[in-house]
């Protein structure tokens, strides 16, 4: 029956995304097909398959994090703040997919440093997360004792610290990246959430804008926000899991 219910659930979801997401699907390759045909036409010294090279020689430069700027390429993700941030988005498996190691050796060494650092990633959410419930059931025990009502107590606590949580990682982020990239606050609060369940999509990425200038500060503490908000999110999914059994 879970099973069912599980397979029923999935295919709701790809029956809905499909729905709102085919329509614009069709119209963006439709567009890309317009303006290539158009590209062709008014430049008539392009040969298709020399500007097929080209585009595809672009895809992979932005893949491996390079980007044209005029006659000039943008570098920078591969140095020491964007390999920490990469690094932390390996062990955290949130893999947001929009760079990857391009080198043998740099792979390897991904395989080993993910084998060995998502065990130490999640043995420390979970003392993060032990101590957030801690401090919660400590504060929830001082005020029961102080007012004597303590299931009131219990549930005050509890519910101020969701709403913390809910501040600190959810809701005043997407002000902060409004503001650095540029997004709008939807979008701000989408990249929260999957960056923070590790769905990871990839399609929103901090610090990856090649005419933007970001802080030194601003990856690393990115950095933090994603390790305590993870904690944070897991203990609230723990909840909901309990709930559902």
């Amino acid at each position: 029956v879970l099973l069912m219910v599980y397979l029923g659930y999935v295919g709701l979801g790809a029956g809905v995304l499909q729905a709102l997401e085919r329509p614009a699907e069709v119209q963006a390759a439709q567009h890309l097909l317009q303006q290539h045909w158009e590209l062709l036409a008014n430049h008539t010294c392009l040969q298709g398959p020399a500007l097929q090279r080209l585009i595809e020689g672009i895809i992979q430069a932005y893949k491996s994090g390079i980007t044209l700027q005029g006659n000039t390429t943008s570098l920078g993700r591969w140095d020491f703040s964007g390999s920490f941030f990469f690094s932390i988005s390996a062990i955290t498996t949130i893999g947001y997919g929009n760079l990857s190691p391009s080198t043998v050796a740099g792979r390897i060494f991904c395989i080993l440093f993910a084998l060995f650092g998502i065990p130490l990633n999640l043995v420390l959410l979970n003392e993060i997360g032990q101590l957030m419930l801690l401090g919660v059931q400590r504060c929830a025990h001082h005020l029961g004792e102080v007012f004597h009502w303590q299931k009131k107590a219990s549930l005050l606590i509890k519910t101020c610290a969701l709403v913390t949580g809910l501040l600190l990682f959810l809701l005043l982020p997407p002000l902060l990246f409004s503001d650095k990239e540029g997004w709008s606050y939807e979008e701000g609060f989408y990249y929260s959430f999957i960056t923070l369940s590790t769905i990871g999509f990839g399609d929103y990425v901090i610090g990856m804008n090649p005419d933007r200038t970001y802080p030194g500060w601003y990856k690393n503490v990115i950095s933090l926000w994603i390790l305590f908000g993870m904690a944070w999110l897991a203990l609230i999914i723990k909840f909901c899991i309990n709930f559902l059994e």
